[in-house]
C-alpha cells in the first residue's frame, strides 16, 4: 500500500472539466508535451497559455489554457 499521494494527468484533468488547482509550468509542459525551458521562453515572449505569478511561481488557470488551445485550434482551422 502506498502513501505517497499520486499525481493525476493533468491532460485527463483538461479533458474532464476544471481541476481543483491551478497549473505549474511542469503542468504545462507535460500537456503541450515540450521541455519546460519552451514553457518559460513562452511566457517571455509573451505566447502560449497566459500565465500570472503567485509570489515567485507562475502558475495558469485551466479555463485560460482550454480557451488557449480553442483558439489556436480555430486559428488553424480558418488559415488551412
Amino acid at each position: 500500500m502506498s502513501t505517497a499521494r499520486e499525481q493525476p494527468d493533468p491532460r485527463a484533468t483538461l479533458r474532464s472539466g476544471l481541476p481543483d488547482r491551478y497549473l505549474t509550468p511542469d503542468d504545462i509542459a507535460v500537456i503541450f508535451k515540450v521541455p519546460k525551458e519552451t514553457v518559460y521562453q513562452w511566457r517571455r515572449k509573451h505566447v502560449g497559455p497566459p500565465g500570472f505569478r503567485i509570489g515567485k511561481y507562475v502558475r495558469y488557470d485551466p479555463a485560460a489554457v482550454h480557451a488557449y488551445v480553442t483558439q489556436r485550434t480555430a486559428d488553424d482551422r480558418t488559415a488551412a
